[in-house]
């Protein structure tokens, strides 16, 4: 048998990439034992999803007429262009009055454990229901009427609910909204990694991924939605108001529940398409991704970040950046009084 003697050089390179692949394909295991890929839509066994039901939950997300003033859809607060968010701090809703809190990304938000900061709407179907009793100037009644002297949306309602006697209601208005939410599934490069493709990721990214996960990060935000699944007070360490300068402090869901266990406590955030939606918190208090990764570190693990390791999960968190379907990009011809 002959013995081929390499190059040095080469010998060495060879070396690099075989324990360069090793250490990769550790942390992608590692990966697949914290996170799961996105599903392509966020089924609910109370609300099956069918093509009618998308339909007209779209057009109803667009659709001003639903608000008692006429001025404000789920869209106003939720652009597509924006990744789901409105980019304010806090949303303007009917009647120019100011929401209590940030609007979180409707994108992949309904699989999550729950919605709102606070999780005072258990799904998307109840929070889409609900949501014009938030505004100002009517009640439901009005807004079924308008509807109901709209025949386009007559035959919409009738083609998605056929079996129902009066089709028009506000919870068929939840449950057709909701089926489109649980449409709008963002898949990303971090997708295509948890899946086997190496390459997906860039290599500050994959380091950003380590670091995230030694970090701690991953005690909160795992799963498919790298978050959204549990609750959490917000400055376990330190008062978070004294990192993020908030003018308010916001008691969390003790203002849902009055139970002192959930003074400062909210719905962990997904992380899905963060890097988008800007600005971050409850109350949209800090602009800066970077400035959100360093005080959730030291409010919440009591650990203080190099710029290099929140450069690379700031890196990492990019990778979470997906796509939306064309269908949902597409904004819909809606149909008009007669």
């Amino acid at each position: 048998m002959k013995h081929i003697t390499l190059p040095a050089g080469v010998l060495f390179l060879l070396m690099f990439t075989g324990v360069s692949h090793a250490a990769s394909s550790t942390l992608m295991k590692q990966a697949n034992q914290f996170f799961k890929p996105l599903p392509k839509v966020m089924e609910s066994p109370e609300n099956p999803i069918t093509p009618a039901k998308v339909k007209l939950g779209k057009m109803l997300f667009y659709e001003t007429r639903l608000s008692l003033d006429g001025t404000v859809s789920c869209e106003k607060c939720h652009m597509f262009g924006l990744y789901g968010t409105d980019g304010l701090k806090k949303s303007i809703a009917a009647d120019c009055k100011v929401a209590p809190r940030n609007a979180p990304t409707v994108l992949n938000a309904a699989g999550q454990i729950s919605e709102h900061w606070t999780g005072n709407m258990k799904d998307v179907e109840e929070q889409a229901g609900k949501a014009m009793s938030n505004m100002p100037g009517g009640n439901y009644t009005d807004v079924v009427a308008k509807l109901e002297h709209i025949k386009g949306y007559v035959k919409l309602f009738k083609d998605a609910f056929p079996h129902d006697k009066s089709p028009v209601s506000i919870h068929n208005i939840g449950l057709a909204i909701g089926a489109f939410e649980r449409t709008l599934v963002t898949p990303s490069p971090f997708d295509a990694y948890l899946r086997g493709d190496e390459h997906a990721l860039t290599q500050e990214q994959k380091e950003g991924l380590k670091t995230f996960i030694d970090t701690g990060c991953i005690q909160c935000h795992n799963g498919a939605y790298v978050g959204g699944m549990i609750y959490m007070k917000f400055g376990v360490f330190a008062p978070y108001w004294k990192y993020t300068k908030s003018k308010k402090i916001d008691k969390g869901r003790y203002e849902l529940t009055k139970n002192k266990a959930d003074l400062y406590v909210f719905k962990v955030p997904e992380l899905r398409n963060v890097a988008m939606t800007s600005p971050y918190f409850h109350d949209g208090s800090v602009e800066r991704l970077g400035d959100a990764v360093r005080i959730m570190a030291k409010v919440q693990l009591n650990k203080d970040l190099s710029k290099d390791e929140i450069k690379k999960i700031v890196s990492f968190l990019g990778s979470l950046t997906g796509t939306m379907s064309q269908y949902a990009l597409t904004v819909p011809v809606l149909p008009q009084e007669q």
